[in-house]
């Protein structure tokens, strides 16, 4: 299953909106993670939704931009599953969360996966601990 569909995406503005405004976050550079769980209405196929945000401050160039959004949904795209889906479907549970690139020069896609990777078990972490507080 190694596809970033449309409803993976993370697009509703009022979801936006109140990620932003309700969200926790964590940095673990060269991203910046906000993040919110849902309550689980129906059995979702996708139990993450996923915003990729490069600041225009740090790269002023739409490519360079462009390749960085490129490069994150890759390494997402093939490192979800195992990292983050697997923990979320086991608990039941559904988020929404924006990565946002905070680094000012572009990763090589290896070191990049690697960091994605980190970040993907450290957000499956959060969010089962999360959950379970409340």
């Amino acid at each position: 299953m190694n596809t970033f569909k449309k409803e993976e995406r993370l697009c509703s503005k009022t979801q936006i909106a109140e990620l932003l405004q309700n969200g926790s976050s964590f940095l673990l550079y060269p991203f910046r993670i906000v993040w919110l769980p849902l309550l689980p209405t129906a059995p979702a196929n996708f139990p993450a939704q996923l915003l990729i945000s490069v600041p225009k401050k740090r790269f002023k160039r739409a490519n360079k931009r462009n390749k960085v959004k490129r490069l994150i949904r890759e390494a997402y795209r093939l490192n979800k599953e195992e990292f983050l889906y697997k923990t979320l479907r086991v608990q039941k549970i559904n988020v929404i969360f924006m990565c946002s690139y905070v680094g000012n020069d572009i990763f090589t896609y290896v070191e990049l996966e690697k960091k994605l990777k980190l970040l993907l078990i450290r957000l499956s972490k959060e969010v089962v601990k999360n959950v379970q507080k409340n």
